[in-house]
This record gives C-alpha cells, structure tokens and sequence, in this order.
C-alpha cells in the first residue's frame, strides 16, 4: 500500500512539473500558433522552413493607371521580376468597371464563398467591418504572420506605432498589408486652384479669405480676363461632393461639413450653425453668377471644356489631374497658369480648419490573406518583399534600373520611357506599365516618386501651399465600426444622404429658401444623424484607445 502511495505522489509530481513546463513556455508557444478565421488553431511553421509560395491567386482591380497597357498586373514590370526573384506565379482576377461595379462583384465574390488566396480591396470599410470578416472566416488575423514572416514591415509598423494604430483593429487585429503614404507631401493632393494669368491681367492678388474670393470672382466675371470682349467667364467651379467631403470654403467656417473630431467630440457639421453661412455664401455666389451654373452636374468632359475653352477662372482639383494635365492641354495657350491658393479663411491670417489630407493609412488598395489560403505563411513572406527597404520598395515605386530609372547620384531619376514616353504615353500610364507607387498598392509610397511625377514648379509649390495653409486638426482618423454598428449606421446614412445631397443643391441653387435651414437640420435629425453621431463617437473613443 506504502509502495502504491508513493508511486502515485511521484506520478502527480511528474504531472505538475509538466503542467509547469507548459504554463511557462506558453507566451514562446504562442507565437508558433495563429488564429484561424473559424477559431482553429494552427501551429506556424519555423521562418527559416517558408519558402515563397509556387503559386497564389490574387484578386483586385486593375487601375486605369495600368490598364492602358496591361491586360492584367502579369504584364506589369514589377510583377514580372518579382516572378523571377520569388518563383511565384499569380493568377490575377480582376473585376470589371470601376466604383459601384466593383463593389458589387467583390459582395458577389464574398457571397459565393468560392475566394481567391488573396483579395485586394479596402477592407476597413466592408459591411460589419473587419474584425467580423476574421470572425466568419473570410480574411485571417495577420499579427503573428507578419511578426514571424513579414520582418520588413513588422520593422516599420514597429517603428511608426502611430501607423501601426491606424492599421490594427479595435479588437487589436491586423487584418490586411496596407497601402502606407511615406512622407505628409504624399497625403495632400487637392485643393483650390487659380488661372494665375487672370490674376496678373487684372492686377489682383492670390485671395486668401472668404471676401478676397469674393472680389477676384466678381472681377474674374466682369473683367474679361480671358481678353476675347465677351462676358463668358466662369469664375469658379466647386461641386457638390467637394462640398461634403472635402470641404473647399466649409473649412474657414471652422468645420466640416461632414462628422469631424472636436478634440475628442464627433460632431457633424452640416448641423451646426456655421453650415447655415457657408449656404448662405455659396447663395449668394450662385445668383450672383460666381459659381458656375452647372456645378452640380459636372462631368470629365464639360470640365476639361470649359478650361480648354479658356472660361474657368477656379476649380478644386489635383496637382497632377488638373495643375498637370491643364497647363499640358493649354500647352499653346500664351499665357495660361494655374497656381494653387491657399486653404480660405474668414479673416485675414486666418487658416482653414480642414481641407484634404489624406492619413498615412486610410484602407484603399490593401491586401487581406483570406480563409480559403493553404499556404499563409508563404504568402504573408511573397506580400512582404514589397515593403524590404532596398529591393522590393525601389522595384514597386520605381520599377526596373536602366529601364525604367536609372541613380543619378544616388537619386533613383525615372528615364525617357517615363518623362517622355516615346509612345507617347502620359507619365501615369508610362508609370503603370512598371509601378504600382503611382495610385497605391499593398508598399510604402516613396515621396522621391511624387518629386518627378510634380515635374511643374506650380505643382511643386502647390504641395507646400495645402500643406500650410490647413490645421486638419478636425478630420476624423481611420476609425472602424463594429458588425452591429455598421449595419445601423448605413440604414440610417443611406436614406439621409440622399435628402442630404438633394437639399443642399437645392439651398445653394435658391430653390430652397435658406430660412428652412432649421427645418433641414429637424429633417437630419428625425432620420437619425444623432444615433450617427453615437456610433462615430463610439468608434472614435475606441481608437483613441487602440
């Protein structure tokens, strides 16, 4: 009985000191363990044993950058060597159109279960958001892929938490390798613009708040800038989505028009007193033929005819789709110029409270390793080459050395077959038949690409000019809704957007008396904006949090 005894207190000793053993290697045990979307857990292969996968499928758009000349991203110079350098061969799958038709195809693609190895998309923003897609097993969880196979970008994510905030969860997941902005001249890209030579033929100065606008527009109207003795001069051309997401004119207001982050307080804008004088000056302008009188139903063509036709005196727009492209389609005009101006303010010295920035990160072009993979591991070491600081970052912003850039003391300078395509390319297209840093993709943007790709000192100061003359202070970061909160805030944003974009023309356009202005925000607040407002606020105390 004694020796039955003691060989039972040795047996549970053994027991206990092995229960040990785990309990404390547990934290070591974890890191060779991911989640699988379905709860599943799987053991990760030792880095040193992964290889690059023989082959993935990818799905994803094919940007009209590339798609001039590529059939699909096969055809793409970077893709091609990063073949030859991994051995991977991809199937890409692109859907067709752009915008809404995307959208559909890739909820059809979701809804047949049947998912590629990886899926390009902005995945911050799908229905029920992206910690539910981990959950029903759609995406996967990649912290622990990208800390044990990824090193170039856990490098950086680790030395940018304020980035590595930006692209993790409430829920504290990782849940795609993003599209990263590396420098804050790549996160401004938009603002107002001016026929400089307008300015110079009638003597006036570059406005810089509401009622210098006001002025040069009326003198734009009145004063025959484009010398040809006809009254035909359209002096400004904002359009309503610029209005509401951007906010041209709305900032020196000191709001957005849309919810905005009052140190900490989601607020939105359209509700507030100051929207009602914002309506009010753009009224006014209207009637008195300032704003062009087809602003709320401007297309690409009649745009690009009413500048080449010399009657636009200011629009909002781009460093390189307006500045750049303009003054290359005005190229025999005498004397045309575009500059850019400041952010308005309402007095002057003043700055404007928000304008366009975009974040470091902010979900488009960005790829998730979904439930359907057999190899994550692999992938998650293919997906990171983009990211290594020599190789792979030159490769995808800069494509192939002595084809498509050459260093030129040090400076990796894009050749003739990008500046001056002898296809007679434009430099987006020349760069999409090589890149992808030129519209985004799942890198590090390179400030070095956008240097050469501003070749105009106007497109150059224009950067510097945005970048000033804005606080952002106000712009909501990249927040996340949650599954419950999502589907709430997009019944009640759907119907309210609507009234939303109809009575705001309608107001600006005089069809709408601006004393309804209390009844328009009773309108907003009847089909909920204050449960918006809530579920924002919400996500915006999670964040902060993060």
């Amino acid at each position: 009985m004694k020796r039955e005894m003691k060989t039972l207190s040795s047996f549970v000793m053994v027991v206990m000191f092995l229960l040990l053993v785990v309990g404390c290697s547990g934290n070591e045990a974890s890191n060779n363990v991911k989640e699988k979307g379905d709860g599943e857990k799987k053991e990760m292969k030792n880095p040193e044993e992964v290889g690059y996968p023989e082959q993935l499928t990818y799905w994803g758009e094919l940007h009209p950058n590339a798609a001039q000349t590529a059939q699909t991203l096969n055809d793409v110079g970077a893709y091609q060597a990063l073949e030859e350098i991994t051995g991977t061969k991809v199937e890409f799958k692109h859907p067709s159109g752009e915008g809404a038709d995307i959208t559909e195809q890739f909820n059809l693609m979701l809804a047949s279960g049947k998912l590629p190895d990886v899926i390009e998309y902005n995945w911050r923003t799908v229905p029920k958001g992206p910690d539910n897609a981990i959950k029903d097993g759609t995406i996967i969880r990649l912290n622990e892929l990208i800390e044990n196979y990824a090193p170039n970008l856990n490098k950086y994510l680790n030395d940018n938490p304020e980035v590595k905030k930006m692209v993790t969860t409430d829920e504290g997941n990782i849940y795609s390798f993003p599209f990263l902005r590396g420098d804050e001249k790549l996160m401004v890209f938009m603002g107002m613009i001016i026929r400089q030579d307008w300015l110079d033929t009638l003597g006036l100065d570059t406005p810089t708040t509401i009622a210098e606008w006001e002025e040069v527009l009326k003198a734009f109207k009145t004063g025959d800038p484009n010398g040809n003795g006809k009254q035909d001069e359209i002096p400004l051309l904002v359009q309503p989505n610029d209005f509401k997401n951007i906010g041209p004119f709305v900032g020196a207001y000191g709001i957005h028009a849309q919810f905005y982050n009052d140190n900490g307080t989601v607020k939105y804008g359209s509700i507030q007193p100051q929207f009602k004088e914002f309506l009010t000056t753009m009224n006014r302008w209207y009637e008195n033929g300032l704003l062009d009188a087809d602003f709320a139903a401007m297309d690409g063509k009649l745009l690009d005819a009413k500048v080449t036709n010399d009657q636009l005196g200011s629009l909002f727009g781009y460093t390189g789709g307006s500045i750049g492209r303009y003054s290359g389609l005005m190229g025999d005009h005498p004397k045309f110029k575009l500059t850019a101006t400041p952010h308005p303010a309402l007095e002057e010295g003043g700055i404007s409270a928000t304008a366009q920035k975009a974040f470091p990160y902010e979900g488009y072009h960005s790829v998730a390793i979904s439930g359907k993979a057999e190899n994550p591991e692999a992938i998650a070491k293919w997906l990171d080459f983009a990211y290594s600081e020599e190789e792979g970052h030159m490769l995808f912003n800069f494509g192939i050395e002595g084809e498509s850039y050459e260093m030129i003391d040090g400076f990796p300078t894009y050749t003739e077959e990008i500046t001056n395509n002898p296809d007679g390319l434009p430099m987006a297209n020349a760069l999409g038949k090589y890149i992808r840093a030129n519209y985004g993709g799942p890198l590090i943007q390179d400030v070095r690409y956008v240097e050469q790709y501003l070749p105009l000192p106007e497109q150059k100061e224009a950067l510097d000019i945005w970048i000033k003359t804005a606080e952002n202070k106000i712009n909501m970061p990249p927040t996340t809704l949650n599954a419950d909160e999502s589907e709430e805030f997009n019944s009640i944003m759907s119907d309210l957007n609507t009234y939303y974009d109809e009575t705001v023309i309608r107001f600006i356009m005089g069809e709408e008396p601006l004393s309804n202005f209390d009844d328009f925000v009773g309108t907003l607040e009847g089909m909920g904006i204050e449960r918006a407002i809530e579920l924002q606020q919400a996500a915006l105390d999670r964040y902060i949090k993060r």
